[in-house]
C-alpha cells in the first residue's frame, strides 16, 4: 500500500438516548474519523472512540488527538510502503493508546480490503451472514428497566444488558425478573465490586444470569479467577482484556467463561484477531462490545462479530438508537435480533458525507512528504 495522505476529523453529535452508568453519565458523544488516502484516491475509514474525559481507559480525545498528530500518522507516512498486518511492527516504539491505534487499523484496512475489492470480513475468514444484537438497558430503576426493554423488544434483541452496581443489584434484578423470567438477562457491574462481595455477589446466581461482565476492579485477573469458581453464573472479562497476553493469562487462570472483544480497547483489527483466534481454540464464547460508536466503527464491529468464535449477542444498536442521522448509508437496521452483514468491498458502508460535514467540528490533514 502506498498511501498519499491522512486526515482526522473531530466529531460530535447528542445522544437520543442518555447512556447511564455508575461511573458517568454520557449525553453527548465525540469521536475521531480518521480518512487515509492512497496513492489512486482510494478513502479507507476508522473511527477512535475514547471519552472526553478518562472514566472508561487513560486515553481521551485530546490525548488520542496527540498520539494520532504527533506519533502514529507520521511514523505511518514516513513507510515508503506498508500492508497493515505490519502495522503493530511499524508502531512497536509507541506503548499503549490502543483506541488510537485502533482508529488508524480500522482505516488501513477498510482501505487494504477496498484495495482488493472484497468485504473487510472475508479477509478474515468471515462466516456469518447476519449477526446476533443485544440491547443494553441503563435504567437505574426496575419500573423504568422494564419500560426501556419493553420497547426495545418489537426489534427482536436477543439479549439484555442490564447495567447494576452494589447499590441496585437485587432490587433492579428482582424487578426485572418478575415481569420477565425466562429473558435472556445478563448484568454489567464496570468494576463496582471486590472480593468483599464475594457473598452478595453469590446471591445473583438466583437470576439465571447469561453472565455477570467485569464484576471486579478493571486490570484484575486473579481475583476474577477466584470468584469464578465461587460463583455458577459465568464471569465475562471486558476491561481486563487489553491485549493478547491478557487473554492468555485470562484463560491459563480461569479468570472468566465469556470474553466481551472491542476493537477499540485492544488497539485494532490485528489485535482483534489474534485474540479471536486464541478464543477459539480455548472454546472461549466471544461477543462484540460496544463504545456508543457511529456508524463507521459500528460496521467494523459488525464486520468483526461475523466471524466465527462470535457464537453470543453483541451491543450492536441499529443506527437510530443513539443517533438523528448516522454516518454511514444504508443505516444499520436490525430486524428480528439480527444485523444483515453486508458483502461490498471495504466496511460494506457508504459514508454519509452531508451527515460527516455536519458533525465535524475541525480537520486536519497530514500528508506524505
Amino acid at each position: 500500500m502506498k498511501l498519499h495522505s491522512v486526515t482526522i476529523r473531530a466529531i460530535s453529535a447528542p445522544l437520543n438516548v442518555p447512556f447511564i452508568t455508575h461511573l458517568q453519565q454520557v449525553t453527548r458523544r465525540e469521536a475521531l474519523i480518521i480518512e487515509i488516502m492512497d496513492t489512486d484516491g482510494r478513502i479507507g475509514y476508522g473511527e477512535a472512540d475514547p471519552f472526553s474525559s478518562p472514566w472508561y481507559s487513560e486515553e481521551t480525545i485530546q490525548t488520542c488527538l496527540h498520539m494520532l498528530k504527533d506519533f502514529l500518522i507520521p511514523i505511518l507516512l514516513r513507510q515508503e510502503s506498508l500492508n497493515p498486518d505490519e502495522l503493530d511492527q511499524v508502531w512497536s516504539g509507541v506503548r499503549g493508546n490502543h483506541m488510537a491505534k485502533s482508529g488508524l487499523s480500522q482505516a488501513m484496512w477498510d482501505l487494504y480490503a477496498k484495495q482488493k475489492g472484497v468485504y473487510l470480513g472475508t479477509l478474515f475468514g468471515s462466516a456469518q451472514s447476519e449477526v446476533e444484537a443485544g440491547a443494553v438497558i441503563t435504567a437505574r430503576e426496575p419500573a423504568r428497566a422494564v419500560d426501556q426493554i419493553e420497547r426495545l423488544m418489537s426489534a427482536g434483541y436477543k439479549r439484555y444488558k442490564i447495567k447494576v452496581s452494589r447499590t441496585n443489584d437485587m432490587v433492579l434484578l428482582s424487578g426485572i425478573r418478575r415481569h420477565f423470567p425466562n429473558l435472556a438477562l445478563m448484568a454489567d457491574a464496570n468494576s463496582d465490586y471486590s472480593l468483599a462481595d464475594c457473598d452478595r455477589l453469590r446471591q445473583l446466581d438466583q437470576f439465571n444470569l447469561l453472565m455477570l461482565e467485569q464484576p471486579l476492579a478493571y486490570n484484575d485477573l486473579a481475583d476474577h479467577a477466584f470468584l469464578q469458581k465461587m460463583m455458577d453464573t459465568p464471569i465475562c472479562l471486558d476491561e481486563s482484556i487489553c491485549s493478547y497476553q491478557d487473554a492468555a493469562s485470562a484463560i491459563q487462570l480461569g479468570s472468566a467463561k465469556i470474553f466481551a472483544m472491542k476493537m477499540a480497547r485492544i488497539g485494532g483489527w490485528t489485535a482483534a484477531v489474534s485474540i479471536h483466534d486464541l478464543c477459539v481454540r480455548h472454546s472461549i464464547p466471544l461477543w462484540c462490545g460496544g463504545m456508543i460508536e457511529f456508524g463507521i466503527a459500528k460496521a467494523h464491529n459488525i464486520a468483526l462479530a461475523s466471524l466465527k468464535g462470535f457464537t453470543l449477542p453483541g451491543d450492536l444498536f441499529a443506527s437510530n438508537h443513539y443517533w438523528k442521522q448516522d454516518l454511514v448509508t444504508p443505516e444499520i437496521t436490525i430486524d428480528q435480533g439480527l444485523i444483515h452483514v453486508p458483502d461490498q468491498p471495504g466496511i460494506g458502508f457508504a459514508i454519509d458525507h452531508q451527515a460527516l460535514n455536519e458533525m465535524t467540528e475541525c480537520v486536519e490533514t497530514l500528508k506524505k512528504l
